[in-house]
């Protein structure tokens, strides 16, 4: 069970919050290769999901608006969509349990609803959001039944029929739902979550302070680098001239819908590699270290930066983190989040604040004559302020972690203390370690 508790010291961990809990939901996805006739009633089955979706919103407007009576409880949504079942027969073709799915859906779209409509009351500069009718559905959900495994390469679908399937590895644990998807590029996905044994380990000793940026994608305390691979900067050039070919083909064509597919899928190859990167960057750090420091970034106000936004985006540092945090919590490990402010401009060794602009990527020090780069000794600050937050949360008494926290356990040195070996560099790639000079 995992939960994220605030502890004194602006500092955010996620850490296990039950050590009795066994089980979590975990998500395989498999690609599927549906044929021609299977492709048009997957079609048929979205198309009236969207329809039923859209009747349902439309019935709790018109029943809200005429007697003030709200139709959005998930058990009279229920009534509705069997209502609606009854009064048009065409909605029999799809799977009962599937209906049941888009009530559920538009019951969550209105608890979000009134839950933004809360926080903007409290005074949370939050949209609102009332839920709209939807132009397409991208997926449908079996959430007990309705689908099974006919061989090592098949999967069985009610309504639609035993759809050849990848099974590259085998689905854990138990089967809960069954969700299909597809994305624009037009390639369809399997999604089983499952509710599996958690995976016990033994937690790692050693603790490490990471700081995000563009110029490197991780900077360690340690003085350990991981090159950012800038994904979308290395395939601006081909996307470019895929928009350009889209651009030229004739609206309503066949050939402006092939352009467009191959655009789309372009831009899934990246983002796919993209996702590959976080994955293995952010395993490896959990396999190395029990305890991880980061900052806790607010990335919407960092995207008002027009010069910088695009690369941010690229480097997408929340869903790195997102990775960091539930695979921490798996391993047994904890992940902490401290407050960001100044985390650069404080020197590491005797606290002394030393502005400096972005462009300044060496941090100098003129009172205690500190010199290294500025990643590095904002990574330094950031696993000082989390061994604070810990020590405070420890004379309050505040249940923690029982990791070991000693610096040896790992090489890391506290902040200020001298380090004799040069720093290193891990390579996005492979991540191996390079060395780099001090004033690197």
């Amino acid at each position: 069970m995992q939960q994220d508790v605030d502890e004194p010291g602006n500092i955010r961990r996620s850490q296990f919050a039950c050590r009795t809990a066994r089980t979590t939901l975990r998500t395989f996805k498999y690609r599927i290769y549906p044929s021609g006739k299977q492709l048009t009633r997957l079609d048929h089955q979205f198309s009236l999901c969207r329809e039923m979706y859209n009747t349902l919103l439309k019935r709790c407007r018109e029943g809200y608006r005429t007697d003030g009576t709200r139709l959005n409880g998930r058990n009279r949504l229920y009534r509705m969509t069997k209502d609606i079942k009854d009064e048009e027969p065409k909605f029999n073709t799809v799977y009962s349990q599937s209906r049941q799915n888009v009530a559920d859906r538009l019951a969550k779209a209105y608890q979000h609803f009134f839950r933004r409509v809360k926080e903007r009351k409290a005074g949370r500069q939050v949209k609102v959001g009332y839920p709209r009718a939807k132009r397409r559905v991208i997926s449908i959900t079996y959430p007990q039944f309705g689908f099974r495994f006919t061989g090592e390469d098949k999967l069985h679908v009610s309504r639609i029929g035993s759809i050849p399937i990848m099974l590259h590895r085998l689905p854990q644990g138990r089967i809960k739902t069954l969700t299909i998807k597809r994305n624009r590029a037009g390639q369809w996905f399997a999604c089983f979550a499952c509710e599996v044994d958690e995976d016990t380990r033994t937690p790692i000793d050693g603790e490490v302070g990471i700081d995000v940026g563009i110029e490197h994608f991780v900077t360690l305390s340690d003085g350990s680098v991981i090159e950012n691979p800038r994904h979308l900067l290395k395939s601006e050039k081909r996307a470019k001239r895929l928009h350009r070919r889209v651009s030229r083909k004739k609206k309503g064509s066949r050939d402006r819908r092939t352009a467009v597919r191959r655009l789309a899928r372009y831009h899934i190859y990246v983002a796919d590699q993209r996702r590959d990167f976080l994955h293995r960057t952010s395993r490896a750090l959990v396999d190395r270290y029990g305890t991880i420091a980061v900052e806790k970034l607010n990335e919407s106000n960092m995207l008002k930066n027009h010069c910088l936004a695009k690369h941010i985006q690229d480097a997408s540092w929340n869903t790195f983190i997102d990775m960091l945090r539930y695979k921490a919590v798996a391993a047994g490990g904890e992940l902490v989040e401290v407050d960001p402010r100044n985390t650069s401009q404080i020197c590491s060794r005797c606290g002394d604040i030393v502005p400096k602009a972005l462009s300044v990527r060496v941090h100098q020090c003129p009172r205690c004559g500190f010199e290294t780069h500025r990643d590095v000794n904002a990574a330094l600050n950031i696993l000082a302020r989390a061994r604070a937050g810990r020590a405070r949360s420890h004379a309050c008494g505040n249940p923690t972690s029982t990791l070991a926290t000693k610096a040896g356990a790992s090489g890391i040195a506290e902040a200020g203390t001298k380090r004799d070996e040069p720093f290193g560099a891990i390579d996005a790639g492979s991540l191996r370690l390079y060395r780099l000079s001090d004033n690197s």
